[in-house]
């Protein structure tokens, strides 16, 4: 075992982007000769903006400082919607803090890791390097706007969840000039292993590297497939699910006008309802169900059940009746709150006026299931 902080793994990622970039130089050289006006060479400020990680020994570090009170009056502003006014989440993200002890901090390796009776991990569990929270935080939070924090506000926000994991005091100023000290005292610090010898470089690994997954490519087990099917008889019973809109991920219903295997000519007449006539007769109005995906809305509300927020219908009951109800809901879902439906906040959104306008105007109508 040895520290995260011995191995310079991300000097191969840096070194494997410079030479991405300057193969991209070179095509785009080459395909600017063959066909003219066809690509250019990336310049120096893209590349830049591109390159911004830390490495675990803090190479590509910004300077900057930030107190655990600023970390945590920013993570109340934006962080605590999702994972926790402690760290300790919600239903919808895995926690980050807990599971560590003044003990872990002395040791560096985490006891609770191999403890079967302990209920979960969080990342301050596993986390070995500051580097890369300090890194993650940077490049991909707050959810809803990433790389929006300012390098003193990523400092700040680190703070707090390192004081919260109690690595660092209350009074605590995290900075590029002190990190590497606070380095010596994460609790999973010497929980890394170079066995799997995946990384290349003198002294990090003991066994030939395996890059072209000879051992994958023969004798292999016949790889199973997985599928499910329905009867001719009831495909159809609840509508072609091709046509109906799936929000988490690309997930797709299948046809179920035609009948299994069959080709595009066989198909099964669909069975007609009373709710199918009077939306084939409708016009068709917004797509809540998309806009809803689109903006998130879905990650913190449900639509008749509290999840990180109130649900919809529960947001509709409220302020049913009420005249200024659409300008005033619009007006939340744009710029978001606090303190209407308990502690934890509602960030602002990047929705689309026009977008805000739509939601409030169905949650005020009752927020009907779409």
């Amino acid at each position: 075992m040895s520290s995260f902080l011995d191995r310079p793994t991300a000097a191969v990622v840096r070194s494997a982007f410079v030479a991405v970039a300057l193969l991209a130089g070179a095509a785009a050289s080459v395909s600017a000769q063959v066909l003219p006006g066809l690509g250019r060479p990336a310049t120096p400020k893209e590349i830049a903006a591109w390159d911004i990680d830390v490495r675990p020994d803090f190479k590509g570090l910004p300077r900057g400082a930030g107190t655990v009170s600023q970390g945590q009056d920013i993570w109340e502003a934006k962080c605590a919607s999702c994972h926790g006014v402690f760290g300790e989440s919600n239903e919808v993200f895995s926690p980050l803090i807990g599971g560590t002890t003044a003990k872990d901090i002395e040791t560096g390796r985490v006891a609770r890791l191999t403890d079967e009776s302990f209920p979960g991990r969080t990342t301050l569990m596993k986390v070995p390097t500051v580097s890369t929270l300090w890194d993650y935080i940077n490049r991909a939070m707050p959810w809803n706007a990433p790389k929006s924090l300012k390098v003193d506000e990523v400092y700040a926000v680190t703070a707090f969840m390192l004081n919260l994991g109690g690595i660092v005091p209350d009074n605590f100023t995290l900075s590029d000039q002190n990190i590497r000290d606070v380095q010596n005292r994460m609790p999973n610090r010497k929980g890394m292993t170079t066995d799997h010898a995946m990384w290349p470089g003198k002294g990090l690994t003991s066994g030939r590297l395996d890059v072209k997954a000879v051992a994958c490519m023969s004798n292999c087990a016949t790889e199973a497939s997985v599928a499910s099917m329905l009867p001719d008889h009831a495909r159809n019973a609840h509508g072609n699910l091709a046509e109906q809109n799936r929000i988490v991920g690309a997930q797709r219903g299948a046809d179920t006008t035609r009948s299994a295997g069959s080709g595009p000519d066989a198909k099964l007449p669909a069975t007609p309802t009373r709710a199918t006539a009077q939306a084939a007769a409708a016009p068709a109005g917004p797509d809540i169900n998309g806009m809803l995906a689109k903006n998130t809305c879905t990650a913190c509300h449900a639509m008749d059940r509290k999840l990180v927020g109130p649900s919809f219908k529960e947001v509709a009951d409220k302020y049913a009746g009420k005249s200024d109800a659409v300008a005033y809901l619009a007006q939340r879902i744009k710029n978001g709150g606090s303190g209407v439906w308990g502690q934890i906040p509602m960030p602002a959104q990047g929705i689309s006026a026009q977008d805000a306008q739509v939601l409030a105007q169905w949650i005020a109508q009752g927020a009907k299931r779409p």
